[in-house]
């Protein structure tokens, strides 16, 4: 019965390592991929942010006719 708990033992401990390694290159294939991700947020934010501008300058320029027309009919 010592000799069967001592094995299991054994194994368990010699797997610990193993699990862990698997998780260390997880973790390493995440940081090395964090880069990429990164610029592609970025690209998306600078995307984004160049619809919003077109849309506030036509907004603006809607606002802009409206007012010349609202000070023609005064």
């Amino acid at each position: 019965m010592i000799v069967i708990v001592w094995q299991v033992a054994a194994t368990w401990r010699a797997r610990m390592p193993a699990a862990r390694e698997g998780q260390y290159k997880e973790l390493a294939t995440r940081y090395a991929r964090l880069p990429e991700d990164t610029v592609e947020l970025q690209r998306r934010t600078v995307e984004e942010q160049r619809q919003t501008l077109d849309e506030l300058t036509r907004s603006r320029l809607a606002i802009g006719s409206m007012e010349k027309m609202m000070r023609e009919i005064e």
